[in-house]
């Protein structure tokens, strides 16, 4: 750096600008570790950038891919030719390759239901005493229990006393014991009824049985049970009745998980006679579609990592984990990421996704198309949900999880990469804070040096001044 004022006059001293000379002399020794410093904390900087950058790229990519797999739109999905009488929805991890099912709606499940005569006041006392739970099997004859055998489980006692007498506290005390059933105060022109409900099955009938406090008598009014006057029974228990390929069957329930391998059965309406046809449809459109996303979103993720590795210039040229991450990455359309029989596809270069010379993937859609007319469910099965982390034999989906947790792991991955390079710059901040207090020492060592060349020049000044008055005046004389 040029030296500013070097011959300036001030009138006293040395007539040097000692505070530009100082800083001029600083900035010189100090120029090439300051630029260093600067240049390693930009690199440092790109770095941490560039890991987090890939390894957030690569977590969202996996999460998307998993979704959508979770989604259900990409595996084969049950129909029902008639939606009226049964639903059917696919269960997870399902396979349907075979499904073809033939089921008769006879009877719906039903919960048992009891409600009491009205009363005019539900907040007015009841009764109290103890009302006696029982479940087991009954039948039902116009709104009278006819018959009850009770079950195994053991009777619940639910309490009633002076806080909780009214319909209202009688609904709430039932609720409170959570014991299977609910109650509720339903009110209208004629007045408040307390009705009591129960879970659907045959097997979930049930009795309520008073036992009263003597001098506060009234709660049998709410019994249920064989005998049982004071109440109706709107409904009976009973079980869901259904034909699957001609074979009557029963459950307690109108949800039925357990009949239609893969499939879960919703009951609508009970229509005896009417066969419902259970078949399957190919997600086809679904699975080209996802081809092309997939290979769309992999070139945006790889192009990005493969920038950051150029060897000239890529912030992430000499990173390992980076350079392993895209390893993992070329190799996801030559992977097993499927099982299959002899002959079917279980890799994604076998259904027309390929690698291209510069390590992006297009898809020939000619060759995936064939695929699925050829192995719609070995295709199916590439595009599978992932169940557990495995990293072959799970997907494509289960692959790109396994690299995205390579990646973020903070001990050999990019969440490793990133933290190192985060130390380094806490490291450099040390270092810039060193550099700095070296400065100002020189600074003030310089200073004081200069000064005190500054005061000898002036003295030496002085000196010559009175000698050249001298003379002059010895020239006088003479």
């Amino acid at each position: 750096m040029a030296i500013e004022s070097i011959a300036k006059t001030i009138g006293t001293g040395s007539g040097i600008d000692t505070t530009a000379l100082v800083q001029s002399l600083v900035d010189a020794q100090f120029e090439l570790k300051n630029a260093a410093l600067t240049k390693r904390e930009e690199a440092l900087t790109a770095q941490i950038t560039a890991a987090a950058t890939h390894k957030s790229n690569l977590t969202g990519f996996a999460t998307a891919l998993s979704n959508l797999t979770r989604g259900g739109t990409l595996a084969t999905q049950p129909t029902t030719s008639h939606s009226s009488i049964l639903g059917v929805t696919r269960l997870a991890g399902a396979n349907l390759a075979t499904l073809n099912a033939k089921v008769e709606v006879r009877q719906l499940a039903a919960p048992q239901s009891a409600a009491t005569a009205a009363v005019t006041d539900r907040t007015a006392a009841i009764g109290q005493g103890t009302l006696t739970l029982t479940f087991g099997t009954g039948t039902v004859a116009d709104g009278a229990m006819t018959g009850f055998t009770a079950g195994t489980a053991a009777p619940v006692a639910i309490t009633i006393g002076p806080d909780n007498s009214s319909l209202d506290g009688i609904a709430t005390a039932i609720n409170a014991a959570k014991a299977g059933i609910t109650a509720s105060v339903v009110t209208d022109s004629g007045g408040a009824r307390l009705v009591v409900k129960g879970a659907s099955g045959e097997a979930r009938a049930f009795t309520l049985a008073a036992t009263e406090t003597p001098g506060h008598e009234g709660l049998s009014a709410l019994n249920v049970g064989i005998g049982a006057t004071g109440t109706t029974i709107g409904s009976a228990a009973s079980d869901a009745i259904v034909a699957i390929d001609g074979i009557a069957l029963r459950r307690d329930s109108n949800s039925i998980g357990d009949l239609v391998p893969g499939v879960r059965l919703e009951l609508a309406s009970a229509q005896p006679g009417t066969v419902v046809t259970i078949g399957k449809t190919l997600p086809t459109n679904a699975l080209l579609q996802a081809a092309q996303d997939f290979v769309a979103t992999y070139n945006e993720v790889f192009s990005a990592l493969n920038k950051d590795l150029d060897p000239l210039d890529g912030a992430l040229r000499g990173d390992a984990a980076a350079k392993a991450v895209k390893r993992q990455l070329q190799q996801i359309t030559i992977a097993q990421v499927a099982t299959g029989a002899a002959g079917e596809p279980t890799t994604l270069a076998q259904i027309g996704i390929r690698t291209e010379r510069d390590g992006t993937l297009s898809v020939d859609t000619a060759a995936l198309s064939r695929a699925l007319v050829d192995y719609p469910q070995a295709v199916e099965r590439l595009f599978a949900e992932p169940v557990g982390t495995n990293a072959t034999g799970n997907g494509v989906a289960g692959a790109l999880n396994a690299i995205s947790t390579t990646a973020a792991s903070t001990t050999r991955g990019l969440g490793a990469s990133e933290a190192n390079y985060t130390r380094a710059k806490a490291d450099l901040d040390e270092d810039k804070a060193d550099v700095l207090a070296k400065v100002e020492d020189t600074r003030t060592r310089m200073t004081r040096q200069f000064a005190s060349m500054d005061a000898k020049v002036a003295v030496y000044k002085s000196t010559m001044s009175f000698l050249e008055s001298q003379v002059e005046a010895w020239n006088k004389q003479s």
